[in-house]
């Protein structure tokens, strides 16, 4: 049965989550993770809960090796997405196409990488949604190494924890603490309830002045 907080984020859109994050004094709205791949529309918003992984610089384990990302898929499901921070300004890919390949296998909902990513033309091809920092052609081999999986990692200002939520369209990614998420839903579902009605009445033909004016500025006060 799927998490009826994932339920209820992925009926939102990023801005009623940011704007109830506003109402609710919080933090968690980040800007320029652009979309790189994925669905049209709609089709393009993800939302779920938080699956983490840290990349940069360091030495490979001893023992067998394990490529980076692979722990993170093999914990990751449909209600999940993958957030990783690569902030180390090393220009080198903390995602590709086999990585790629093997979410869309696990029907995981996507991927936001605060850092670069590396073979989008897989990902467009798949359409597998992905949000990233930047791009590379960049391998991560030599480069980066995997720092951790399910820790807390940095996206942003916004420290991001394993188990926390999160929305992404192209106008932000949205993260939402688990102790949070039922107030900031409740708030939101509120916000686009709202604007639903005022987008109602502006087709119905009221001036738009009339609809946009205190009710929409004071929005977020009550």
């Amino acid at each position: 049965m799927i998490d009826p907080h994932v339920r209820r984020l992925r009926r939102l859109d990023a801005c009623a989550v940011s704007d109830a994050l506003d109402k609710l004094g919080l933090q968690g709205t980040v800007t320029g993770l652009a979309l790189r791949s994925g669905g049209a529309g709609a089709e393009s918003r993800i939302a779920g809960r938080v699956v983490t992984m840290k990349v940069g610089p360091g030495v490979l384990p001893p023992g067998p090796l394990v490529h980076l990302g692979c722990g993170a898929i093999e914990l990751a499901g449909p209600e999940d997405v993958i957030v990783i921070e690569q902030r180390s300004g090393v220009d080198a890919g903390c995602w590709g196409g086999l990585l790629t390949l093997g979410a869309k296998a696990r029907g995981v909902a996507g991927v936001i990488a605060d850092g670069p990513v590396r073979d989008i033309d897989e990902a467009i091809a798949l359409g597998f949604p992905i949000f990233s920092r930047a791009l590379t052609a960049f391998t991560a081999r030599g480069r980066v190494v995997e720092l951790g999986t399910q820790v807390p990692v940095a996206i942003g200002d916004v420290r991001v924890e394993p188990s926390d939520y999160v929305i992404a369209d192209r106008s932000a990614a949205v993260f939402v603490a688990a102790a949070d998420v039922a107030r900031v839903l409740d708030a939101a579902e509120s916000i686009a309830a709202r604007e639903a009605a005022m987008a109602e009445a502006i087709r119905g033909g009221a001036p738009i002045g009339d609809v946009l004016g205190g009710a929409y500025e004071r929005m977020l006060d009550s």
